[in-house]
């Protein structure tokens, strides 16, 4: 079973890669206008941008949400390459296909790779970058905690939504009394020939993330990307985040003194989800002085 979404007033993008993965986007939005480009977090799919990139579209720009590789609609790598620097090649080919260089909002996953395309892979391709609760330096405990919780269920998956909803109610104990919209769970699950459902990602993706992780070589990477990138940065975290804390953010600034920084209180690593309102604001302020 296959189920492909749109938003209403949406326009469902597809992007060829070089080495034959197909991509799927939603773009919101006059095509001429100033571009932006959404980058979710891994295990995510375009629809973590719904309610923000129709936000953008309504308000003159051109916002297209991405599914990253592995996720969502879009294909799986054959080769199991799931690397940072191919996402961020990615994210270099689907921004030249603007029709003004575009801001890249990147979350987590998304983040990182668009640290890497913007200061090593494509510079010149994006016009600043928005870094939605991701920096080089990451705490290793919160990394353990998102990493189990993606872990979870691989091989067994779930017998209804509602179970998934129980899971992901067990993972944000703070979300106390916001239970998930089982309707909504279906953009993020897919149905496996047995009847279950799982997560809507190629399950060699977190395979490769719990045997890469964010090695020192890693880490150098990004710091060397993020001192090369001289157009304008906003790091905003979450005041609960379990990735990034204060030494991430000074080590970020150390690094970037040009860089914005901005943090969203009440919310945790899933600022968009938990405080979507206080992060269009913030959005829609860095956005107006570009």
């Amino acid at each position: 079973m296959s189920v492909s979404f749109v938003e209403e007033g949406a326009t469902l993008m597809r992007y060829a890669m070089e080495d034959g993965v197909e991509l799927v986007g939603e773009a919101f939005g006059d095509p001429s206008a100033p571009g932006v480009l959404l980058a979710h977090g891994g295990g995510q799919t375009r629809y973590a941008w719904s309610r923000v990139a129709r936000r953008l579209g309504e308000a003159g720009w051109h916002a297209v949400a991405l599914d990253l590789r592995g996720h969502g609609e879009s294909g799986w790598d054959p080769a199991k390459d799931y690397s940072l620097e191919r996402y961020g090649v990615d994210l270099v080919a689907v921004g030249k296909t603007f029709a003004i260089p575009p801001v890249l909002v990147g979350a987590s996953l998304g983040g990182n790779a668009g640290l890497l395309a913007m200061g090593r892979i494509g510079p010149g391709v994006f016009r600043a970058l928005v870094l939605v609760d991701i920096t080089p330096k990451i705490d290793v405990k919160g990394a353990d905690k998102v990493l189990g919780f993606m872990g979870q269920h691989l091989e067994d998956g779930f017998e209804t939504y509602e179970e998934a909803a129980e899971a992901i109610a067990a993972y944000l104990p703070e979300r106390k009394g916001r239970k998930s919209n089982i309707a909504s769970l279906a953009r993020y699950l897919r149905t496996r020939p047995d009847g279950r459902y799982t997560w809507h990602w190629d399950p060699a993706f977190i395979e490769g993330r719990r045997s890469s992780r964010l090695n020192e070589q890693t880490l150098e990477d990004l710091n060397t990307a993020l001192a090369a990138i001289d157009v304008p940065i906003l790091l905003v975290r979450g005041s609960q985040s379990e990735l990034v804390n204060d030494e991430s953010v000074a080590h970020f600034l150390e690094i970037a003194p040009h860089a914005e920084f901005q943090d969203v209180t009440g919310a945790g690593h899933m600022i968009v989800g938990d405080r979507n309102d206080v992060f269009s604001e913030t959005l829609d302020t860095f956005l107006s002085r570009l």
